[in-house]
């Protein structure tokens, strides 16, 4: 029997960011450029054409597998891995630059919230627009519409535009939609997130039936628990390329192995050969110092709910005020838990700047659970990361007596400050 997907030297090229290069003329701008010389002294003096070259970033480069039909596969790699670009391909939302997809079968894709739907139209009427997307008849869209609007639990928004919905009705609706219109292929990415924990469980069961059903699920997640359940194959990606395809368990494995990169530990962490780095303009991020209460040095651990300040050197090599500069905490399993950009800054800089630079980064109480955290520094240049750094520091949060009861909290990713008071009930006689 033939795959329901083939995919062969798949690749897919973008074009990021520009520097400015003195382009050559045309046989047009030549000629134009050789008739207008005698009067170039009246006219100011000649300026050579200049043209935006970008930077070219391989986003998936000579990928090949095949999937058959029935197969429960979760895709797997870091933030910036390709998942994302090659569901967008095989979803038809992109065209690769090289290579090709042989699809053999109805596909239905839950890329991000509201895929597919149109803001003016109704919930109901942007049921039965995917449905028509997908290629159904509209007695088939209406066999499976009560199931639909069970499922996402809209019932009295159903005539309501979808453009009033929230992010988590959205979700819902589209992947109702995506699962009971019977596609022989589903594609979901981590979209899932925006729903509640019990819609979660609920589509994750969900999927445990399409595919029971003998149709082909593609799940993209960092949530390693629901891959490991969930699916049969795993296929792990890093940087565009294939790393890793075989068993769910076992991509699994080789995906946690991969991040065990080479991570700055203490005060002051020099950032060249540490952590995994991808520099576009090139290699500008050159010292992290780490600091916790009274601007005392970091080094063995952080208690919870303690100061955190992070001092970042770096470079800017032309006059800009256009910059930003992140930090990504990330657990063991490489799932962010916690970022923070100074995009979010209200009083940001306006200054032009050049030449070496220093930004603070002050928490003032680090509330994760104890344990190790992995810490990923960026530049952005506008909204491109110039350089950045995944696993350039790791840090250790470690217990305390946070709630200042003697007992040290547990279980979660985050520790909250909060009170419980008893009150009286009311007196009902």
């Amino acid at each position: 029997m033939k795959p329901v997907l083939e995919l062969r030297n798949l690749s897919k090229q973008y074009k990021l960011g520009a520097h400015r290069v003195v382009a050559h003329d045309n046989f047009r701008e030549l000629l134009v450029r050789t008739a207008t010389a005698p009067f170039r002294p009246f006219i100011g003096r000649h300026q050579p054409p200049v043209k935006e070259q970008p930077y070219i970033f391989w986003a998936l480069k000579d990928i090949s597998f095949d999937i058959a039909q029935g197969d429960v596969i979760g895709i797997i790699g870091r933030n910036g891995a390709g998942k994302s670009t090659l569901l967008k391909i095989l979803s038809r939302i992109t065209s690769p630059t090289e290579g090709r997809v042989t699809m053999r079968g109805r596909l239905a894709s839950l890329l991000e919230v509201g895929t597919g739907f149109h803001p003016e139209l109704t919930g109901r009427e942007n049921i039965f627009l995917n449905g028509a997307i997908l290629g159904m008849r509209r007695s088939e869209i209406a066999r499976h519409f009560d199931e639909i609007v069970a499922f996402a639990e809209v019932e009295k928004f159903l005539d309501t535009p979808v453009k009033h919905y929230s992010s988590g009705m959205y979700v819902r609706l589209a992947f109702a939609v995506a699962a009971h219109l019977d596609p022989e292929i589903l594609i979901v990415d981590e979209v899932l997130a925006v729903g509640d924990v019990s819609f979660q469980k609920k589509c994750l069961g969900k999927m445990g039936e399409v595919s029971r059903g003998g149709r082909t699920v593609l799940f993209v997640s960092h949530n390693m628990a629901a891959i490991e359940n969930l699916c049969s194959r795993g296929i792990v990606l890093n940087r565009g390329s294939l790393c890793f395809d075989g068993g769910a368990k076992q991509a699994i494995q080789y995906y946690l192995n991969s991040l065990s990169t080479v991570s700055g530990t203490g005060h002051i962490i020099e950032l060249e050969g540490v952590g995994d780095r991808r520099s576009i303009v090139g290699r500008l991020l050159r010292r992290m110092e780490f600091f916790t209460d009274d601007e005392q040095p970091l080094n063995e651990g952080l208690a919870i709910g303690s100061q955190l300040k992070v001092r970042v050197h770096f470079d800017l090599p032309h006059l800009t005020s256009v910059f930003n500069v992140g930090l990504g905490f990330n657990n063991t399993y490489g799932q962010r838990i916690f970022t923070a950009h100074s995009l979010f800054e209200p009083n940001h800089w306006e200054k032009e700047r050049s030449g070496r630079q220093i930004v603070s980064c002050e928490i003032p109480s680090f509330t994760l659970m104890p344990g190790e955290y992995t810490v990923k520094v960026w530049l952005d240049f506008k909204s491109t990361e110039a350089d950045s750094i995944e696993d350039a520091a790791k840090i250790r949060v470690l217990e305390s007596d946070f709630y200042g009861t003697g007992r040290v909290p547990w279980n979660g990713l985050l520790v909250l400050k909060h009170r419980w008071y008893l009150e009286q009930a009311a007196n009902t006689g």
